[in-house]
């Protein structure tokens, strides 16, 4: 018999997310997160996937695409929304746990300037 996938819908969320590498993020757990960024009909979305990374395998993002196109840290902010450096708002769109990785998707705030 097929095993059902399990889904967990979690409330608790990394504090601060700091960009580590290209498409890598770090928490302050030191847990890696690797980004998606994509953009449909006008609305920036950020698929975050939790992800055990070897640190010696990432390098220091230097790359001015990846720094203007990315905050280059969130933080964890009341009503379940993150602030970039630069004050634009990401609302948690969901923050799962599905066959047991951690996925969680931000999506920038009307109200917030463009990427």
């Amino acid at each position: 018999m097929a095993r059902l996938p399990s889904k967990v819908h979690l409330t608790s969320h990394p504090i601060q997310l700091m960009i580590l590498g290209t498409s890598v993020y770090e928490d302050e757990k030191k847990r890696m997160w690797l980004h998606l960024a994509m953009e449909t009909g006008g609305v920036v979305q950020v698929r975050l996937r939790r992800e055990n990374l070897p640190s010696g395998h990432i390098a220091l993002t230097t790359c001015p695409q990846t720094s203007s196109t990315m905050p280059l840290m969130w933080t964890l902010y009341p009503g379940s929304q993150y602030v970039d450096f630069m004050g634009r708002f990401w609302r948690i769109v969901h923050h799962i746990k599905e066959d047991g990785v951690e996925e969680m998707m931000l999506e920038k705030k009307d109200n917030s300037e463009d990427m």
